[in-house]
């Protein structure tokens, strides 16, 4: 049986992953997938029984860095089963051909295998003069996506430039960079936003497509429900600190030295959704907040026109009354308050206050903020 044509254990064997590894793989994409326990039979059973995958990644405009999140994964079942056990036929960064050489192999998988291909693409599409910002062997990156990705099975943006064009994107944007969903209208594409994405989300897109045979469920970004339907605020491990209205003040103070809340230094994590608390970051040890830094909301829809400037806070936060403003909270507010169970009651009530002022919203929380007039 030739490689290309491997079943996924078969091929994990073949390159020194044990049965074993490849089981702890299976059970940590249930768990991001936020399945039940009992779909982890039906994801092996998938895996065992389908060939390899055909993956292609293109890179445009770009700076490399969601493939560095991908080849750097310290977690050995991602890095080993993603990285090496799928038939990873192009990717500009990784494979070993070049030139003439290279492109022969995305032609060749576009037409021999057309329809059946995972096509991943990294960077913005520039669209400005024709494309002419980003080219390839002699062509735009708007033709090659053209040609890619309408011919794919399944379309994968990684990356905040992948899907709404990111930073390059921000004013002025000379180039017209723009995400694939904009520069080829109706392909279906999955957008993993972050600055860079998570391996394990992307391992897990592609686990669900070979276990179900379609993408998981998607929010109104097309960004899948399982990684970016909960608000980070709502998962931080601070979040205690910020119910009690205990708050970093300045870097290096007090409360940073202990962990404290850190949304007085601009943490976005209250108006932004992705299971980076949960996920985490090298080998799942560890996130942006737990290191003491604030959330940017880097996969929230175009990010750095509305998060930034980073370090300013935010003006209102979700769970204090709508007569409560977010320059109010911290012990002002509770200062007569003793002891942190008092404190935690004192925030209870005053949610409370606020359903029953507001009543129910559209859309229920985990849906972030979108600019109302985006600027290109």
């Amino acid at each position: 049986m030739s490689p290309l044509h491997e079943d996924l254990p078969r091929a994990a064997e073949r390159r020194g992953v044990s049965r074993r590894d490849f089981l702890q793989f299976c059970s940590l994409m249930v768990t991001t997938l936020a399945l039940p326990t009992r779909y982890m039979d039906k994801v092996v059973h998938a895996l065992s029984q389908t060939r390899r995958p055909v993956l292609v990644w293109l890179e445009f405009q770009d700076c490399a860095g969601n493939t560095e999140s991908m080849i750097r994964s310290s977690h050995p079942p991602v890095a080993e089963v993603v990285l090496n056990l799928l038939s990873w036929e192009y990717h500009e960064t990784i494979m070993a051909g070049a030139g003439k050489q290279a492109e022969a192999t995305l032609e060749r998988v576009v037409k021999e295998e057309k329809g059946k291909y995972i096509a991943v693409v990294e960077g913005s599409i520039p669209t400005a003069d024709d494309g002419v910002y980003c080219t390839i062997a002699g062509r735009t990156a708007l033709d090659i996506a053209r040609e890619v990705c309408t011919n794919a099975a399944a379309n994968i943006a990684v990356g905040a430039c992948a899907w709404d064009g990111g930073l390059v994107r921000a004013n002025p944007n000379p180039t017209g960079a723009i995400g694939l969903q904009e520069a080829v209208p109706g392909v279906k594409v999955v957008n993993l936003g972050g600055c860079p994405h998570n391996v394990a989300n992307t391992a897990a897109v592609i686990v669900h497509y070979l276990t179900f045979h379609e993408m998981p469920a998607l929010d109104q970004y097309n960004r899948p429900l399982f990684a970016y339907g909960q608000l980070i605020h709502d998962q931080c491990e601070r979040r205690a600190h910020y119910d009690a209205g205990r708050f970093v003040e300045e870097w290096g103070d007090e409360g940073s030295r202990k962990g404290w809340c850190l949304y007085k230094m601009g943490c976005k994590g209250p108006e932004a959704t992705y299971n980076c608390p949960s996920v985490r970051w090298n080998d799942g040890t560890g996130w942006p907040v737990k290191a003491g830094h604030g959330c940017i909301a880097c996969a929230a829809y175009r990010f750095w026109d509305w998060s930034s400037p980073f370090y300013k806070r935010l003006p209102k936060v979700p769970g204090f009354g709508v007569d409560v403003t977010a320059e109010d909270i911290g012990w002002g507010v509770v200062g007569t308050v003793a002891g942190v169970t008092a404190v935690h009651a004192v925030g209870s009530v005053i949610r409370s206050r606020k359903s029953k002022l507001e009543g129910p919203k559209a859309g229920g929380a985990g849906e972030e903020s979108k600019p109302a007039s985006p600027k290109a």
